[in-house]
């Protein structure tokens, strides 16, 4: 794991914890098994005492703020550059106020940039017309102002995707997905680089690293979309590519998987390159393969699995240390049949040991309170009981949580309870 945790905290943290009521005291944990909740993840000793996980002294305390399709920011495309700056800096207040250390910010959503990128156009997201000059530069202003709060900054980008849609004439005239028609892959309503040309893959890399050789970051950050979230019914058009370079492989799906390790592969030793200090992390799908299908799986059934369906060997990545930090989206409650939270941070946990590469778990706080969840989404306490069943496993050093706007509205106070539970102080992330 690269040195992290570079910034400060500044005074003022406390003023901003109490704004949102937080206080400075903490609650005894009462998760299932405290009181008469039922349960093996918390409750009293015997001597009657709550028990709690011990305060770490370092951890990843983090958030994504997404800017795709208008997800968290800005809130729409009309602001003003003043406006645009004014939300995302409540964005940055809010983490601090939280007690987070870490904001993943979203600043290549759709192959446009967040900055003045020489390779690609503005986002759309800013000004709603791609390739419209904003004003200002976001990226720039949120490592600033990230950093004047003691806070990381992370840059989130998506290395494939092109567009929501699979119109190339929505696109900027001068997008470089127009210029290299034969570069992009209609898929599922939207429009993808294809990962199995080389020119894609060095193309996206220099486009995507542009931001870490003009910006002083602490971190580069994937999310989960490397080949396509499977379609019922429709398939990835990239049988030419396969004939051109497919021929060392045994079939189509190994050579995805390699596609994709290279493209991680090839960036981890870039950003090693060109600033050793930047930490590369992803965040995949929280299912490698299942037990069933694979001996070294987790106890999951069904559903995705990354090594299949998405041609992502992310167990493999964290085994061969190519990255410095994975945040694997657990977003299911503990308990839930077919991928249960409980049982998945202990595969993960068996995963990062003794690998130096930091595990933090992806948090669905976007599930919290929203009617059309399953009960345990309901309790204000599921995500504080998440951390403190995780906290006893000796790899997890940290959780992110999906997403700045939920961090900031909490629709029944679970991150609240989040950080009166374990959260009292400000920490530095892990170095």
């Amino acid at each position: 794991m690269r040195r992290m945790g570079r910034r400060g905290f500044v005074a003022g943290a406390a003023g901003a914890a109490a704004a949102l009521g937080l206080g400075g005291a903490t609650r005894a944990y009462e998760g299932p098994g405290a009181g008469s909740d039922g349960g093996p993840y918390g409750g009293p000793d015997a001597a009657g005492k709550m028990r709690r996980s011990p305060q770490r002294t370092t951890e990843f305390r983090g958030m994504w703020l997404a800017t795709v399709g208008n997800r968290d920011w800005p809130s729409r495309t009309d602001l003003t550059a003043d406006q645009q700056r004014a939300e995302l800096i409540g964005h940055l207040d809010t983490a601090v106020a939280r007690r987070l250390n870490t904001v993943v910010f979203q600043v290549r959503p759709t192959a446009d940039a967040l900055w003045p990128s020489p390779y690609e156009p503005w986002a759309q997201c800013l000004t709603g017309v791609q390739g419209r000059d904003p004003g200002w530069d976001p990226l720039g202003t949120a490592v600033a102002e990230a950093h004047a709060r003691g806070l990381e900054l992370h840059a989130w980008c998506n290395p494939y995707r092109v567009a929501n849609h699979t119109d190339p004439g929505r696109l900027s005239a001068a997008h470089p997905a127009r210029r290299h028609p034969d570069w992009v892959v209609p898929y599922g309503g939207k429009l993808y680089y294809n990962p199995g040309l080389p020119e894609v893959r060095s193309f996206v890399q220099d486009a995507m690293l542009d931001a870490v050789q003009r910006y002083d970051l602490d971190g580069f950050h994937w999310d989960d979309y490397f080949y396509p979230y499977p379609v019922a019914g429709q398939s990835f058009a990239d049988d030419e590519a396969y004939g051109w370079y497919g021929g060392d492989y045994p079939d189509k799906a190994s050579w995805r998987r390699a596609n994709t390790d290279l493209l991680v592969g090839e960036t981890a030793q870039r950003i090693k390159r060109l600033k050793p200090d930047v930490a590369f992390g992803i965040s995949p799908f929280g299912v490698w393969r299942n037990a069933d299908t694979d001996p070294f799986g987790s106890n999951t059934q069904g559903g995705v699995q990354t090594y299949d369906d998405l041609y992502a060997d992310t167990r493999k990545w964290v085994q061969e240390r190519w990255i410095d930090y994975i945040v694997p989206q657990l977003y299911w409650s503990i308990g839930f049949a077919g991928a249960d939270y409980a049982e998945l941070v202990a595969w993960w946990d068996g995963v990062a040991q003794g690998t130096g590469v930091g595990l933090y778990i992806g948090e669905a706080l976007y599930k919290a309170g929203d009617p059309a969840q399953a009960a345990p989404w309901q309790d204000a306490r599921e995500l504080s009981w998440h951390l403190s069943l995780a906290g006893r496993y000796p790899s997890v050093g940290g959780h992110c949580f999906f997403a700045a706007s939920e961090v900031a509205t909490d629709r029944i106070g679970a991150m609240a309870t989040v950080v009166a539970d374990h959260y009292p102080t400000m920490v530095r992330t892990p170095r």
